[in-house]
């Protein structure tokens, strides 16, 4: 591994964070709905991907504390976003599961963050397109790190 604290790799590195950050800004604003937070948006999305969980599980996913998860789930099944149902082996803990109006939310959100990606892609040379392409899953396995 290269030492990415000096050089063109520390440059690398602080240029990679700018313009993940930039997009990751510019991609918050083509949410569909602007009552949820982004850490809303986010539960919603590892239930999507990880499918039901109870909130000790999400708050670990998601990098948060479980008292701070409660209160997400709760304001997310206010909004009946997702429901509460009985553990199927642990009757003291609950199962944390997306609804159907969570999951065509999310289908509608993800639709219009693409489009708006594949615009900006729209802007790319052949090669750019193919090393943005190559770079995907790295990004993503960073992203799971």
């Amino acid at each position: 591994m290269p030492d990415l604290s000096h050089g063109a790799d520390a440059a690398a590195v602080n240029a990679l964070r700018s313009a993940v950050m930039r997009l990751s800004r510019r991609l918050k604003h083509q949410r569909v709905d602007e009552s949820l937070s982004p850490t809303e948006m986010s539960v919603l999305g590892t239930l999507a991907r990880c499918g039901s969980a109870t909130p000790g599980e999400l708050a670990r996913k998601e990098h948060v504390q479980p008292p701070s998860m409660t209160r997400i789930v709760a304001l997310l099944e206010a909004k009946g976003l997702v429901r509460l149902e009985p553990h199927p082996e642990d009757r003291r803990q609950k199962v944390v599961t997306q609804t159907e109006q969570a999951e065509a939310m999310l289908e509608e959100s993800r639709r219009k963050r693409n489009a708006f990606l594949a615009t900006l892609a729209e802007g790319l040379d052949e090669d750019e397109w193919a090393a943005l392409r190559a770079a995907a899953p790295v990004l993503e396995k960073l992203a799971h790190l």
